[in-house]
């Protein structure tokens, strides 16, 4: 059922990408301002994704991206800045070449689709929900999905291992659970 409902929900993020994402980016930067300091992980954007970049180079604080070390493993997180030298890392997605290795505070999480229970549905690695319950089995973090409005569903398929976000910020303000 998630493979039907991922089809639906990329073809909603691709229309919704191409209209732009209006002032998402500016919204989660002003969010990312009370928590200054943090060591905040965002991600590099690949496709349709909403593009956090604006949001974590203003982010007063330590910024970090993820890494795909192995398949079915937590996410590790390396330090990034504006301008930081990439190299192509598992499913080609751009990673820092070098950098520290971090533990974020909050991370902002991409997604296809969200609902209004705080759950997202993703590509179907379960990265996401792997390294979201390794981090809070260590204490607080705060999960901040980033994504177009249009992207809310009514309901998603929810199964056990699957962490549920805090929020998602969207190009209208912020959506809380």
């Amino acid at each position: 059922m998630k493979a039907e409902v991922r089809k639906a929900a990329l073809s909603v993020r691709a229309a919704a990408h191409a209209t732009g994402q209006g002032a998402a980016a500016d919204h989660l930067a002003e969010w990312l301002a009370s928590r200054s300091g943090c060591i905040l992980a965002g991600y590099l954007p690949i496709g349709t994704e909403a593009d956090p970049r604006p949001a974590m180079a203003a982010h007063n604080g330590p910024v970090c991206v993820p890494v795909i070390e192995a398949p079915a493993q937590p996410l590790r997180f390396r330090a990034w800045t504006p301008g930081a030298a990439l190299q192509k890392g598992a499913f080609g997605v751009s990673v820092p070449a070098t950098g520290e290795w971090l533990v974020p505070e909050v991370v902002i999480v991409p997604l296809v689709a969200f609902d209004s229970q705080g759950f997202r549905l993703g590509y179907g690695g379960g990265f996401y929900d792997r390294t979201l319950q390794a981090l809070r089995a260590n204490g607080p973090v705060f999960a901040m999905g980033f994504a177009f409005a249009a992207q809310q569903h009514p309901a998603l398929p929810v199964e056990a291992t699957d962490q549920p976000l805090d929020a998602v910020m969207t190009e209208r303000g912020i959506v809380r659970f």
